[in-house]
């Protein structure tokens, strides 16, 4: 908690309208940290990247549940005291500039779909609205951008897993 509370609170607070809204998707994004903890791999993604791509889809999922209910507020909470040290603000800021290195590489269709998504939080369905793109080419332009991605970072790509896990 205490090395990604700052990091995963600062994706709640940039994507929930509520800070309750936030405070309890930080707690849920922490017990479905906890319960899929062997799932994690780190051939496939640092620690850092695999708790962001939980926060997110988290994060979707409440702002998907806030818009059917129409919820819309500002946040007035103050951030968590409980800051990262220098050294791993300066890991962080490593693996930002090589990832972004790597985007950077990528067409700019691919970019433009993959930031939406990423950093804005933006679904597939909203992207393709905003771009006035159909949602197959987005889909396809995020697919290839992030296995353009992985090459680029070395990764390999991981495996499809079938069927629902226990």
């Amino acid at each position: 908690l205490d090395a990604y509370g700052p990091l995963v609170w600062s994706l709640a607070r940039r994507l929930c309208p509520r800070g309750a809204d936030a405070e309890d998707v930080v707690q849920e994004i922490f017990i479905t940290l906890w319960k899929s903890a062997a799932q994690y791999d780190p051939t496939v993604a640092s620690e850092s990247t695999w708790v962001t791509t939980v926060a997110r889809r988290k994060l979707i999922d409440l702002r998907r549940k806030l818009a059917r209910r129409g919820t819309t507020s500002e946040l007035q909470d103050e951030l968590p005291s409980n800051a990262p040290s220098q050294d791993e603000l300066a890991e962080r800021a490593d693996e930002a500039a090589h990832a972004a290195r790597a985007l950077a590489e990528l067409r700019p269709d691919q970019q433009r779909v993959l930031e939406l998504a990423v950093v804005h939080g933006l679904t597939y369905e909203e992207i393709a609205t905003k771009l006035t793109l159909p949602l197959g080419t987005v889909k396809t332009h995020a697919r290839r951008g992030l296995m353009r991605v992985r090459e680029l970072l070395g990764l390999r790509a991981s495996p499809r897993r079938g069927g629902a896990s226990s």
